[in-house]
């Protein structure tokens, strides 16, 4: 498969969704070479388009002693390794304008997180780069209200833009999916499923995220159902002892049964 660039049109016109996976954040190059080795040859040989994913660091915590990073340029020149090694675009989240500039320097597409996909200053920094542009829908908005976060960015100059849907809070510790918003952001933007932190249980009481893997299979074939045109995991060999967001990441060596299951889906509901 030819992963040599990443035009909007090559990740949504195709008769498969495309991916973004990997860690959720970069904890040292040998894991992250070990993990994009793996799904790189899980979604070859499916014929799924591929983003190697992973935080560069990680600004949103509960407390101040979780972990936020191995140090920004050298996770960021770890995601350039990877995107050299496997030939394959990467993406990562920034947090403050400052962070647009330096990460577009090594990555294909830049995340806003959910809790910022409000704030213009950021969003439009990372419009002004011209890498591609993947807007988090905010736990607190609707689907209607995304328009909008499109807009800051097409008004800037860049048409490369997606929108992930990552869940919306349902009380104050946990996350529910309304699949009723994916064919209204559809009107905006192609729309990617973040599966893995939609399972997220927030735990404000002791500033550790639970999460509810168990489900990750379900939500992801809804999600295909749907008509989702992208589909988001972190996934990791040893969940249980990963940096950030173990709870609700997905066992690495399940990934290659979730796809080929997804991918099923899919050509199923392209008959429709």
């Amino acid at each position: 498969m030819d992963h040599s660039a990443i035009p909007q049109l090559k990740y949504t016109s195709g008769k498969n969704f495309f991916l973004l996976c990997g860690p959720c954040a970069i904890e040292g190059e040998e894991m992250a070479m070990r993990i994009a080795e793996t799904i790189v040859a899980i979604t070859d040989r499916l014929e799924i388009p591929f983003v190697f994913k992973g935080s560069f660091k990680k600004a949103n915590r509960s407390r101040v002693d979780s972990f936020t990073g191995i140090g920004d340029e050298k996770a960021l020149k770890i995601l350039r390794k990877v995107s050299e090694t496997f030939k394959i675009p990467t993406i990562t989240d920034i947090h403050q304008v400052s962070d647009a500039e330096l990460a577009a320097q090594y990555v294909d597409v830049l995340q806003i997180p959910a809790f910022l996909v409000r704030q213009t200053d950021l969003v439009v920094a990372a419009a002004e780069t011209g890498k591609v542009v993947n807007l988090k829908k905010g736990q607190f908005m609707s689907p209607e209200s995304m328009r909008h976060a499109v807009n800051k960015v097409a008004d800037s100059g860049n048409k490369q833009v997606w929108i992930t849907d990552r869940g919306t809070m349902f009380g104050y510790q946990d996350m529910i999916v309304d699949f009723r918003g994916i064919p209204v952001m559809k009107q905006f933007a192609p729309v990617v499923l973040d599966v893995t932190h939609s399972l997220q249980q927030p735990n404000q009481t002791s500033g550790v995220t639970g999460g509810r893997p168990e489900l990750i299979d379900t939500i992801a074939r809804a999600g295909i159902a749907a008509g989702v045109d992208g589909i988001f995991l972190e996934t990791h060999f040893d969940p249980a002892n990963a940096k950030s967001d173990g709870a609700n990441m997905l066992p690495l060596d399940q990934l290659e049964g979730l796809l080929t299951r997804l991918t099923a889906l899919r050509r199923t509901v392209n008959e429709f």
